[in-house]
């Protein structure tokens, strides 16, 4: 591997490094054809009555075939688990992990109800939601063409995945992402703040699990 790669990929952080590399290696898995989408996608019946409780993670991991779609989400959820993981979770790998793994619960909820079998690009749209809300006066440019303010990004990129797409049903797994990244967002941010008052079940991630990460 060039170095230029290498030390590329080493600066991101932890928990968006590890969800990266193991989202291109279970699509070029796919591509190579050693395992196929059938064998990775989620749904209650598979997981838990046909014991194949791998589906619960895989799920989140496999962003479709190499296409410009893939490169699109794969492209966006870097940028932006990146950008947050940096700065309102720097130096907190367990509590972004928390965040993480509870909204991919809720996702695995409301799977079924939506009938979405793949959660990656739903889950990529939660740090990209919350980067949007913690950051409301950042101007972004997309594409060169238009800028707009941080808080429309997820619903811009929802529009542009639609487009890509040709069809509204591609953008449904993104609009259910900006809906846990909404929760979320309310619990950590809202509800806490300024209903709780210190910290929670939802905003910080248990002792052990940070001890396991070394954040304590």
């Amino acid at each position: 591997m060039p170095v230029g790669i290498e030390a590329w990929i080493f600066q991101i952080p932890p928990i968006t490094r590890g969800w990266l590399v193991v989202s291109v290696l279970t699509s070029l898995a796919v591509q190579c054809q050693l395992v196929t989408p059938l064998q990775l996608y989620f749904s209650p019946r598979s997981a838990f009555i046909n014991a194949q409780p791998w589906r619960m993670a895989t799920t989140f991991f496999y962003f479709g075939s190499i296409s410009l779609d893939f490169v699109f989400h794969l492209f966006f959820f870097m940028r932006y688990s990146r950008m947050l993981e940096e700065s309102s979770f720097a130096n907190k790998k367990a509590d972004y992990f928390w965040l993480l793994f509870l909204s991919s619960v809720m996702l695995l909820g409301l799977s079924p109800l939506f009938n979405l079998p793949f959660l990656s690009s739903s889950l990529a749209f939660v740090p990209i939601y919350l980067w949007s809300r913690r950051h409301p006066s950042t101007p972004i440019s997309l594409f060169g063409l238009i800028t707009i303010t941080a808080p429309y990004l997820p619903i811009a990129l929802v529009a542009f995945s639609w487009v890509l797409n040709g069809t509204w049903r591609a953008a449904a797994g993104d609009l259910v992402g900006c809906a846990v990244g909404h929760i979320g967002w309310f619990l950590r941010d809202v509800w806490t703040r300024e209903m709780v008052g210190g910290s929670t079940f939802f905003s910080e991630a248990p002792v052990r699990l940070k001890r396991l990460f070394g954040d304590q």
